[in-house]
């Protein structure tokens, strides 16, 4: 039986955090940037985290 493979595109959007929780970035960072304000601007580089709803089908990609 061969191995799982995990989706090339989940492992460049999802990593893993220390305490076990999925983290993301935030959507709406790459243009039209002029009219977002500096704050809303350095709050979207943050990293998030998954919400509990969406961790089951991320994990399934991740094949965690």
């Amino acid at each position: 039986m061969p191995k799982v493979k995990t989706k090339s595109s989940a492992k460049k959007r999802f990593k893993l955090s220390a305490t076990g929780k999925i983290r993301r970035k935030h959507a709406f960072k790459s243009h039209i940037l002029t009219k977002k304000s500096t704050k809303r601007k350095r709050n979207l580089t943050k990293w998030g985290v998954v919400h509990e709803t969406d961790e089951g089908r991320v994990k399934a990609m991740l094949r965690i």
